[in-house]
């Protein structure tokens, strides 16, 4: 693999990923608004002479699809081109200083896709007969409901995925689980100068929120089991005391921690509140859930990781994903997902998110030693 691979990565191109980079950050393309960075990317693609299909989700949102080789891929390299909303439509733009490129999706997850899609021109550079069998799938939609990876799986099972998240180059054959709790409580409105005559709803949910956080449920060991209160509003009608009130909570949990398991224990604090909270009217319900996973270490990526690491400086520490993403639905789907991209969790969807070009062109030089060390591994599995 090795004078191979030096042809490859001699053909990455720092320059052009970085312009990339910049460009795909400047494009906004929240979930649901992602047809004018499809579009580029198409456009791209086309202009280094490479073929790329459309895979319609929906009117005006479509993936793109690319596959080089002479076998079906039994490997793709997967990445969603959208993003949360915009913290600020005046200020959600590509800036580079020292190395750092800022702006919305640098890390979740245009480093990701900009480097795929450099793997995939510095691939595509060997005379066809030397190309690996290998995809590329740019998805919409991942940060809402993931309508972009189901679509493509309605079709298409590949053995292997890689998703470019933001990992900070650390490879993640684990996945924390994910599940979303909607909860909501009415009460009685009345004017606010008499709320003895009245039901806060507001109060009410601060109680049973009160309740979650004192039950059981969180006696496991730091890190198993992961909560945050996302959102909370009420009804707004001017000086009264309010008849409504939401919450959303999101849970992770780790690779040991099933959903069933917390969704029976949410459930029995949930209707004991009934009992213990006064004049209580509470309605809840699973919005999502999505198992935790593992895979087996025993495989050929960790060996190619294990020769390719060392090269590029990089440390090969194993941690698990601890956010949600589409890899639970091709885990699900009998796929085997690895998450590795640059950039991390820690900025993402937040005004300060980054990453670096230099574990931009990490990855990119990464995916390409994956590409060029599969075939025959996975054929010998």
């Amino acid at each position: 693999m090795t004078e191979r691979l030096e042809k490859v990565w001699s053909k990455v191109d720092p320059q052009r990923l970085r312009q990339t980079l910049m460009e795909m950050i400047d494009i906004y393309s929240p979930s649901g608004k992602e047809e004018d960075i499809q579009l580029y990317l198409e456009q791209l693609l086309r202009d280094a002479g490479l073929e790329v299909q459309r895979q319609e989700v929906e009117e005006d949102r479509f993936n793109l699809v690319a596959t080089m080789g002479s076998a079906p891929p039994a490997l793709y390299l997967v990445g969603h081109v959208d993003t949360v909303t915009a913290w600020d439509l005046d200020d959600y733009g590509a800036v580079e200083e020292w190395g750092v490129v800022r702006g919305l999706g640098s890390a979740d997850m245009k480093g990701g896709c900009a480097a795929m899609v450099e793997a995939w021109l510095a691939l595509a550079s060997l005379p066809a007969a030397e190309q690996p069998s290998l995809g590329l799938l740019l998805v919409v939609g991942e940060e809402e409901n993931g309508d972009g990876s189901a679509r493509f799986l309605e079709s298409c099972q590949p053995d292997w995925v890689v998703i470019g998240e933001p990992t900070s180059m650390l490879p993640s054959f684990s996945h924390f689980g994910y599940m979303e709790l909607s909860l909501s409580t009415r009460g009685r409105r009345i004017h606010s100068s008499l709320p003895e005559l009245g039901h806060n709803a507001i109060a009410s949910m601060l109680r049973v929120l009160l309740a979650i956080e004192d039950s059981t449920i969180f006696k496991r060991e730091p890190g198993q089991l992961i909560y945050s209160l996302r959102e909370m509003s009420s009804s707004r009608a001017g000086f009264v005391v309010p008849d409504s009130c939401e919450a959303m909570i999101d849970l992770h949990l780790a690779p040991s921690v099933k959903t069933n398991e917390v969704r029976r224990e949410f459930e029995a604090v949930l209707e004991e509140t009934h009992h213990t909270i006064a004049g209580l009217k509470l309605e809840y319900n699973f919005e999502f859930e999505a198992d935790s996973y593992q895979l087996d270490l025993e495989n050929w990526l960790l060996e190619c990781f294990e020769e390719v690491y060392p090269r590029l400086n990089l440390p090969l520490n194993l941690a698990p994903f601890r956010s949600h993403s589409d890899g639970n639905l091709f885990y699900q789907a009998g796929c085997k997902p690895l998450i590795l991209g640059p950039g991390s969790l820690e900025t993402a969807h937040t005004a300060d998110e980054q990453t670096s070009l230099a574990q931009v062109e990490a990855a990119a030089r990464v995916y390409c030693a994956i590409a060029l060390s599969q075939p025959q591994r996975l054929a010998d599995q």
